[in-house]
């Protein structure tokens, strides 16, 4: 079947975050929003078919985890992966920033250290610091304006670690949040670097929280590789938080799990979230996962070549028209990482450039901390015709400014 996401779908009134807190945050209502993390293509139709279809039972009561939510995930993860997970190492997560707030709760008090790889989403910065918890950040090696506007023929550039301080920067601290694939940068971290990450991380006794919510939209010929899968101690020392969420475009089903191998760590975790029936779940979490991870493949592969397209058409467009802009091409994702520093403005001239001039309402690189900074992040999973004439707009605004 083939799949339509050229399809305009006017998202008014139906309470979307990405339209309707545009005025509130830019003081104006004419932006073309390409900022909040969601797509606007059309959900993946049998996942809308699945609540339908539940919806036609009468009744709407309290449910449970059946045995078709955990097979899923598992064929899923097997499948995908080739990731061998148990169905006792699953447990519903509502989201996955909640996932973190309840993986602090769980395995560190206040004034304890988290790490995290900076510039990173901003939630692992503000749900730590706004738990009383110390955030340690540990910048990533950011590359130079010159590599990510294609000057200086090495191909491809993306955000590395910087071991020697990573290796620092863990001392002391309690958990680590890895991002993985990495948001904004769409980083897909390598076997090798995962396995070493994993090995520093235990010697120093800290447990990985990693966040792979962005997996499903790995971009050929990179492969996502679990973190959990890597490595006996980095299955023996980690919380993987998952969802089909980003890749069906379902974000608003809050339909997340976890996968812990290590029988004490997932003690210690859900005797937390059954404290408070965090993981209760609901009735369309357990309906829609099933239908993603059954259907979804063919529709998913549609829906990567489409969001490459718009990748390379974004590329092409900075290139030919505007060489002072860079960007990260992401290795997963749809979030693109523009490279604005060679438009020489400060955080806010260049916030107020994208908004005020080109009309485009995006993500500010600094809210992901201090290197995002002369960066900003744009949304590309929207129909074409969308992100040609956000495109357009730039070229205009770039023209009048930089020519």
């Amino acid at each position: 079947m083939k799949y339509n996401f050229d399809e305009i779908i006017d998202r008014n009134d139906t309470g979307a975050i990405k339209i309707d807190f545009v005025p509130d945050l830019w003081g104006r209502n004419d932006l073309i929003p390409l900022w909040v993390a969601d797509m606007d293509f059309a959900t993946a139709p049998f996942v809308v078919e699945a609540i339908k279809k539940r919806c036609e039972h009468p009744v709407l009561g309290y449910t449970h985890k059946c045995d078709s939510w955990f097979d899923a995930i598992v064929r899923w993860q097997q499948m995908r992966y080739g990731w061998s997970v148990e169905r006792d190492w699953l447990n519903f997560v509502p989201g996955i920033v909640p996932g973190l707030g309840h993986c602090l709760q769980a395995f560190t008090k206040p004034g304890d250290k988290i790490l995290i790889q900076t510039p990173v989403y901003h939630p692992y910065i503000l749900v730590p610091q706004n738990s009383g918890r110390e955030v340690v950040m540990s910048d990533l090696i950011v590359p130079s304006n010159e590599a990510l506007r294609g000057l200086d023929g090495a191909g491809e550039a993306n955000f590395d670690i910087d071991w020697a301080r990573f290796e620092r920067d863990v001392e002391g601290c309690k958990l680590f949040f890895l991002c993985h694939p990495h948001n904004p940068g769409g980083r897909v971290w390598t076997r090798d670097e995962l396995c070493r990450m994993a090995d520093i991380c235990f010697r120093h006794h800290v447990i990985v929280v990693s966040d792979e919510i962005h997996a499903d939209l790995t971009f050929a010929p990179h492969r996502h590789i679990p973190f959990s899968s890597v490595s006996d101690v980095a299955a023996m020392n980690s919380i993987t938080l998952a969802s089909p969420s980003k890749a069906f475009n379902m974000p608003g089903l809050t339909s997340s799990y976890s996968i812990i191998p290590n029988p004490d760590i997932a003690a210690t975790f859900n005797r937390w979230l059954d404290s408070g029936e965090f993981n209760l779940g609901h009735l369309f979490a357990y309906e829609t996962v099933v239908a993603a991870y059954t259907n979804g493949t063919e529709w998913l592969d549609q829906c990567l070549a489409y969001i490459e397209g718009n990748i390379d058409f974004v590329l092409q467009t900075l290139r030919a028209d505007m060489p002072l802009i860079g960007m990260i091409r992401p290795q997963a994702s749809y979030l693109v990482f523009l490279d604005c520093r060679g438009l020489r403005l400060s955080v806010e001239e260049l916030n107020r450039f994208f908004a005020d001039e080109a009309r485009l309402a995006l993500n500010d690189g600094a809210m992901f901390g201090k290197p995002g900074e002369g960066f900003m992040r744009l949304n590309v999973a929207s129909p074409r015709s969308v992100i040609g004439r956000a495109m357009q707009q730039l070229k205009e605004a770039y023209d009048k400014r930089f020519r």
